[in-house]
């Protein structure tokens, strides 16, 4: 046992956590597979892959450098000082750091596919979420694409464009026209270049950025020496920062002084001046948007999950890589140019690292060579994310275009949509224009990330385990108030609009309401916490005073049920509501459990009734035991129900008021029409057909061959009251449609829709004046339904109206009334008391009376229900009496309450 127990364990971790090649589904060709576009070797017959440095830690780095590190850290220092810099950089890396541990933790917990973040967080907090943050995260990648084309055009006009104000060319390099339309021109040409090699795939883009990678190294490693090997000299800053109309002198050349003390201290604290690219004057908010794009680059690897050999394993070694990296980098550059560049060099010269490099060219190769892979990074990183989102088809056929792919794999449809907007955005102009909604995007997209892993930490589901443990909720919680303090920071307008866009497209998804097998995380959360509330909810702390009404209706076939059904879900006053089943059966004689199979079909009819009801179905050996069955393990804790309702039994035949919404019209009517579209869109109910003879009676108005006889029907009724449940029994509810009765084509009553509440037992005409448990229970049901139901009104109280039924009534028609109301007492009270021998001509007496009393017919009945007698051979005649009694009055409920459910105390 102790040799074999390390390899059990190994073994399940392996099963969990490794992510393993896996084999495409049947039915989808392999160059198809759901994990995303992927080429595949001609050699092999395998897709090839990308190793976690050339996959991951090169595009990290290239797309956190670009911009920032050759032609933004002297803007950075230059407007905040080498101190905030320093802290601009803290509080950046501390969010990304809080977010790159949670992308760790998710990519870790299984298998990736394309997508990226995308991915990640619509596996894990659902398809409405998923599908809004994937939007935004195209989007950003997108905006991102364009500022790193835009920072590649500022670099070229910077170093061959000749001065825009007319000034003389210092330089026999300034060849190219400058203004807005010839740099709009040049950014379409390079965003043209990355389209070209996004097109022809992802592992040419890998080639590419490797080289590009080994030319950004070199030419870091010439800037660093550059800041030792060269001496003080003079620098001739550019024309577009020493034009200034009719302001101030501002001076054409700045100071290289090389490692001074009096530098460092003149680049210690913040002096936010006017920005020369953009003419608008900058704040902490504005540099740090700027700033914070050197760091918006930790999900390029991540975008790449879908061509990554090991997602699970490279993703968070090569991130956490890359941050680390490049956080040493960008504070040892702040720290040298503090020391050694004035503040008008670092405010008015953009490009100055070029001036001072052993070889000019050298920065200028870095430049063009770190932004162009940026924004293909970004470019291609957009397009994977349309691709996902497309093949998941949460925005139906909008997106449907770009699923398609070359004979490689490559989604060049989703790469042309992305360069089309890429070519959109180009419009604005300059880079710091677009700097800070780009940076809202990705704080956006961030911010989701986290809560993707605080929502699985938090559900304590037990399939959430990845093998990346450095993390907790805490980390979670920080990176999301990291996140939004920022975006509000940056800009609050910007955030807000990103924000409520995010909302409209989670609504829109919800409506379209795309199916899934993703799993729900608010379902995992909604168990949590449900869970500790039940276990709060103390059976012992229960009083009359919130008592509300929960219900357990048995239901034999719902074709013939819907009226009650409806009905019912109006007087549960926000309780609990139980729809039962009972079939009979015994499991020992079965191959398997014959109810797993027909649960979709119950939830799909409580979709469909839109009512909020719970389904419970038991197998048992006759309907008696069944309904004790679910009487005794319906609910949980102090949520169970203390309402039985069961359907009438008696000779009327059943109607179906079930139409499946998958039919068509002449298949919901003609059951012989042709089966073609039938097939095609399956029935969304497998409930079996009701009965055609009236010589079977059912507890549920069914024909699914079931028997139920009225011994063992009224010793259901009493079985209920034994358990101190109230019982409801309703008839003639197959008839019954709620919203025909609740919207009446033409009513005198002006839409009123009244209710006949009879809270005296009327097989005991001597009690008609004694009001017990039972006759209140009546009540309180009559008064929820016109609580919830705001048509609903009761009538009357004993069969009687109101004295004063209308404004109009004269003193003639109210003394009619009144003799009515007398005449109908003595009518009554004339009938002998025992109640034991009650003749049919009595019971017809008060069905006659009962209906005398409705003018005009009332939607539904409440009438008392007396015990069934304590003789079981007495049940048949009980049973007769009820059928007696409610004969003809349409859909009636007789009720009978055991528990007090009325207080007048405070």
């Amino acid at each position: 046992m102790t040799e074999r127990t390390p390899l059990l364990h190994y073994r399940l971790s392996a099963s969990v956590n490794e992510s393993a090649p896996r084999t495409p589904p049947a039915g989808r060709p392999p160059d198809q597979h759901p994990g995303g576009p992927r080429q595949r070797s001609t050699q092999t017959g395998q897709p090839k892959k990308l190793s976690t440095f050339v996959g991951v830690v090169i595009p990290t780095l290239l797309s956190m450098f670009s911009v920032v590190v050759f032609l933004r850290i002297g803007f950075l220092v230059g407007q905040c000082g080498l101190y905030q810099a320093i802290f601009m950089f803290l509080v950046a890396y501390f969010i990304i750091c809080m977010t790159v541990l949670s992308v760790c933790a998710i990519s870790t917990n299984g298998a990736l596919d394309a997508g990226g973040a995308y991915y990640m967080i619509s596996r894990a907090l659902g398809p409405e979420f998923g599908g809004s943050i994937g939007i935004m995260f195209f989007l950003a990648n997108v905006c991102g694409s364009a500022l790193f084309v835009l920072g590649l055009v500022e670099a070229i006009v910077g170093t061959f464009g000749e001065p825009e104000d007319g000034t003389m060319i210092t330089s026999p390099y300034q060849v190219l026209p400058s203004g807005y339309w010839w740099s709009l021109l040049y950014a379409t040409g390079v965003a043209l270049l990355c389209l070209l090699v996004c097109l022809i795939g992802a592992h040419i883009y890998a080639k590419a950025t490797f080289i590009i990678f080994l030319v950004v190294m070199v030419v870091l490693g010439t800037i660093f020496i550059s800041f030792f090997a060269v001496g003080p000299r003079t620098i001739m800053l550019p024309s577009s920062a020493t034009a200034n109309g009719t302001g101030p002198v501002v001076p054409t050349t700045a100071n290289f002084t090389g490692f001074k003390v009096d530098t460092l201290l003149g680049n210690l604290w913040a002096d936010y001046t006017v920005d020369y690219t953009t003419k608008t004057v900058m704040t902490f908010a504005t540099v740090f948007a700027v700033m914070f794009n050197g760091c918006t680059g930790i999900m390029a690897g991540s975008n790449m999950s879908g061509d990554l050999k090991s997602p699970s394993y490279s993703i968070p070694r090569g991130t956490i890589t890359a941050v680390i990296f490049t956080f040493i980098i960008y504070n040892l550059l702040c720290v040298l140019v503090a020391c050694s560049c004035d503040r008008v060099l670092l405010q008015r010269d953009y490009s100055f690292l070029g001036d001072i490099n052993v070889w000019k060219p050298f920065v200028t190769i870095g430049v063009y060579s770190s932004t162009l892979s940026a924004a293909m990074s970004n470019l291609i990183g957009a397009s994977r994310i349309l691709y996902a989102l497309a093949r998941d088809d949460l925005f139906g056929k909008v997106l449907s275009p770009a699923k398609k792919t070359s004979l490689s794999g490559n989604p060049w449809v989703s790469v042309l949509i992305s360069w089309f907007l890429v070519q959109l955005v180009l419009f604005s102009g300059k880079l710091n224009t677009i700097a800070s909604i780009v940076t809202i995007f990705f704080l956006l997209v961030y911010a989701a990330v986290d809560l993707a892993c605080l929502a699985l930490e938090w559900a304590s589901a037990p399939n959430f385990r990845p093998t990346f443990r450095y993390f907790t909720w805490h980390t979670c919680v920080l990176g999301i108030v990291g996140c939004a303090v920022m975006m509000f920071l940056i800009n609050a307008i910007y955030a807000s609009a990103s924000i409520a866009f995010m909302l409209l497209l989670l609504l829109l998804i919800h409506y379209l309401s795309p199916t899934s097998s993703w799993g729900y995380i608010s379902q995992a959360l909604i168990f949590h916490q449900v869970r500790k509330y039940l276990l709060m909810l103390d059976v012992r702390k229960d009083h009359v005073k919130f008592w509300r009404p929960q219900v357990l209706l048995m239901v034999s076939n719902p074709r013939s049920s819907v009226g009650l059904i409806t009905f019912i879900n109006d007087i549960k006053k926000s309780g609990l509501y139980v729809l039962g089943h009972v079939q009979l059966g015994d499991l020992n004689n079965l191959p398997s459990d014959p109810l797993q199979c027909q649960y979709d079909s119950w939830l799909s009819l409580v979709d469909h009734l839109s009512i909020k009801a719970f389904v419970n179905l038991t197998l048992a050996d006759s309907v008696r035991h069944g309904v004790q069955h679910l009487l005794f393990i319906s609910g949980l804790g102090g949520m169970r129900p203390n309402t039985l309702v069961l359907g009438f039994y008696d000779n009327c035949l059943p109607q179906d008021r079930l139409v499946d919404p998958t039919l068509s019209t002449s298949q919901a009517t003609d059951p012989s029409a042709p089966s073609q579209e039938l097939e095609q869109q399956p029935a969304l109910f497998h409930f079996d057909s009701l009965r055609v003879s009236s010589d079977r009676k059912d507890y549920g108005e069914s024909g699914d061959g079931k028997v139920l006889g009225p011994q063992e029907y009224v010793a259901i009724i009493a079985d209920a009251m034994k358990m101190l449940k109230n019982v409801v029994l309703a008839r003639y509810f197959d008839t019954f449609d709620r919203t025909h009765v609740l919207s009446p084509p033409s009513s005198p009553l002006k839409g009123a829709v009244y209710v006949d509440v009879w809270p005296a037992n009327l097989l005991q005409p001597d009690s008609s004046s004694y009001v017990d448990t039972c006759s209140l229970f009546l009540l309180q049901l009559a008064c929820i339904l016109n609580m919830v139901a705001l048509h609903w009104q009761r009538q009357g109280t004993l069969g009687k109206k109101p004295q004063s039924q209308s404004p109009d009534t004269t003193n003639e028609e109210q003394k009619q009334t009144t003799a009515e109301e007398e005449d109908a007492d003595d009518y009554v009270n004339s009938f002998p008391s025992n109640t034991t021998r009650l003749s049919d001509d009595y019971l017809s007496a008060v069905n006659k009376l009962i209906l005398d009393q409705a003018r005009p017919p009332p939607a539904v009945r409440f009438l008392y229900l007396p015990r069934p007698p304590a003789d079981t051979r007495r049940y048949a005649a009980y049973l007769s009496q009820l059928e007696l009694l409610t004969q003809d009055l349409g859909p009636t409920l007789l009720i009978h309450g055991v528990t007090p459910v009325i207080t007048t105390d405070l």
